[in-house]
């Protein structure tokens, strides 16, 4: 689904991303780990086209490296960041009708005549909102109000606008990231009904448990460097992996 050729990037005379490549399989969840500093969420932004860099990214078999940042979302790429903005004075509806902009067939003029071609689009959106709620749990309070809700709740939010774009792939950095073990737990069942979908996962995390639990594959980097990839067992027995992220000592699968 995803391919990175060669990703290089740099800020002045810091290599931040070296010389990277590596493939997202289709349908699989796909970790990207590494220790902070080690280049993740720069790889994430050279995919997402918010940094320049060398190299060539390819989603789904198509080169989009030179594809404009808000064209991308039509190629299939959704994503989260790892600091939510959630609209608290509008319900999870309105958060997650606003993902769907990107997809709705409607002009302005549409939109202040109340033409039939607005009620359509608008009706569209509302159908895959109320879907992607379905799909996280969250469908009982689409009508409460987002800043009245816990913050396991608003990274859901933020999770299901980037779903209401329709992605092929979903780029999620660090979602699991202030939760309580509870609403990590809840957060990786979510995840992986996303895969069940259909949908490509590609994951930056630092907690372990839920990498390790849900990834079909893991690739490892440290300054900007890919230092290891393969299956949750043989990452995490890794000399290289234990010496860079894990710490020190023996690392076994739970």
């Amino acid at each position: 689904m995803l391919k990175l050729e060669n990703i290089t990037v740099r800020f002045s005379g810091l290599v931040a991303v070296d010389n990277l490549s590596m493939e997202v399989g289709e349908k699989t969840i796909h970790s990207l780990i590494g220790p902070n500093g080690a280049g993740k969420t720069t790889v994430f932004n050279a995919i997402s086209g918010l940094v320049k860099h060398d190299g060539r990214v390819i989603l789904d078999g198509k080169d989009i490296t030179h594809v404009p940042v808000h064209k991308r979302v039509y190629h299939g790429l959704g994503r989260s960041f790892q600091n939510i903005i959630i609209f608290k004075y509008m319900t999870v509806l309105q958060n997650l009708m606003l993902g769907y902009h990107s997809r709705l067939n409607y002009n302005h003029l549409d939109e202040v005549m109340h033409t039939s071609r607005f009620s359509l689009e608008e009706r569209k959106a509302r159908l895959r909102a109320i879907e992607v709620a379905d799909l996280l749990g969250i469908k009982s309070i689409l009508g409460v109000y987002a800043g009245t809700l816990p913050y396991g709740f608003q990274k859901l939010i933020d999770v299901g606008r980037a779903l209401m774009t329709e992605p092929k792939i979903l780029l999620l950095d660090e979602p699991a990231a202030g939760l309580t073990e509870k609403e990590s737990d809840i957060l990786k069942e979510r995840i992986i009904k996303i895969k069940d979908k259909g949908i490509t996962v590609f994951l930056i995390e630092h907690d372990m448990r839920m990498v390790l639990d849900i990834s079909d594959r893991i690739t490892v980097i440290n300054f900007g460097k890919k230092i290891a990839e393969g299956s949750a067992q043989e990452v995490i027995n890794n000399e290289e992996v234990i010496k860079a992220y894990l710490g020190s000592g023996t690392a076994t699968a739970q």
